[in-house]
């Protein structure tokens, strides 16, 4: 195994050090020395999931501004939920927001677990997020590892294979560093090693010079900070192409319909759409199962939209109807009022597209 010069102990203390000063000023962290509300944290830690501090805060401020506690957001209706998450995509985080906030005033009358793994069964709650709030809400000692923390470890400790193959490794090196005891302060650390690969260990030139652990830092002292952690070659993202339905009644409202509450984007508002196939369709296949029967117009150009592992192309087909009627299912929304509804992005491209 590989062995760093100094003991993890004082390695732990020159970060704890380091964080005093230098850690991040973020709403959803208390003051320093003080306690971490676990409604904060949990619901930060979701907002995070694969998403960036800067896109996270002013979505976290109007949650707690609308939502100030787990069971104002346990009794929120889902379609607020969803409509106050639009732009943060992965919608089905807001689902299992939703559901988890249900069952810890259902079920726990609105406390947070304190155990990590009472925190794991939780919808939406992983490996990573339960240690998290059981780390810096509660202050007991848990192995916290996310993206940052994986970088920062496989340099100190010079692993030379992507991250996909020495995950278990960092994990290990992770515990290995890892408070073991409340008086560790072991949400301190977490939330240090964090900021140390957001501020300073960066995936792309790294302030070795102004890092606590730098001295003990194995990459650094071969020289191998730039390319350490090894990069994987991306897979390409397949292409999927879609004909999007626009239809207008003679009251200018738009024909739009709710999407199932499962499955990508579950429970957002749409307009209507083929399903998303890895070949193009033809418009009289697009026409068959089209949600009504129309006399159906190529809207000029496409819209172009992408998610986290695939492209996507949609064609959009247009029609006007006399009656202000349709299908039950539909949704019938003035362009102006459009902003009141949950909407991804992909659908206000297609409506912003249209709408020219």
């Amino acid at each position: 195994m590989i062995k760093i010069k100094n003991s993890s102990f004082i390695m732990r203390r020159e970060i704890l050090a380091w964080y005093e000063h230098y850690g991040r000023d973020l709403p959803w962290r208390a003051p320093r020395g003080k306690i971490a509300d676990p409604y904060h944290v949990w619901l930060s830690e979701i907002m995070l999931q694969q998403t960036t501090v800067t896109t996270v805060k002013p979505y976290f401020l109007r949650f707690i501004e609308k939502w100030p506690t787990v069971m104002d957001l346990a009794s929120a209706d889902l379609d607020d939920i969803l409509h106050g998450w639009q732009g943060l995509g992965y919608y089905a985080r807001a689902r299992n927001l939703h559901q988890c906030a249900t069952i810890i005033c259902g079920e726990f009358g609105g406390r947070f677990p304190e155990i990590e793994a009472e925190l794991n069964k939780l919808p939406g709650i992983g490996v990573y997020t339960a240690a998290a709030i059981s780390a810096i809400a509660f202050g007991n000692p848990a192995n916290v590892v996310d993206g940052n923390v994986e970088r920062v470890m496989a340099r100190v400790y010079g692993l030379k294979e992507p991250l996909a193959k020495c995950k278990n490794e960092v994990r290990r090196f992770s515990a290995q560093m890892s408070p073991r005891t409340v008086r560790g302060r072991p949400g301190d650390f977490a939330q240090a090693v964090m900021d140390l690969g957001a501020t300073i260990c960066t995936p792309r030139k790294p302030k070795c010079k102004v890092c606590p652990w730098s001295r003990r830092c194995i990459a650094y002292q071969q020289g191998l900070q730039e390319t350490l952690p090894s990069k994987q070659k991306k897979v390409p993202k397949p292409l999927r192409y879609g004909v999007a339905f626009w239809i207008l009644n003679q009251n200018g409202e738009i024909f739009m319909r709710k999407r199932p509450n499962r499955g990508l984007l579950g429970g957002m508002v749409e307009v209507p759409s083929t399903d998303w196939a890895i070949e193009q369709w033809s418009i009289a296949d697009a026409i068959k199962i089209a949600p009504l029967k129309a006399n159906w117009r190529i809207l000029p150009g496409v819209v172009k939209h992408t998610f986290t592992h695939f492209h996507l192309e949609l064609l959009i087909l247009g029609a006007n109807l006399r009656p202000v009627d349709g299908p039950a299912e539909a949704i019938w929304v003035l362009p102006e009022k459009i902003e009141n509804y949950p909407l991804p992005t992909v659908i206000k491209k297609v409506v912003e597209h249209a709408l020219k």
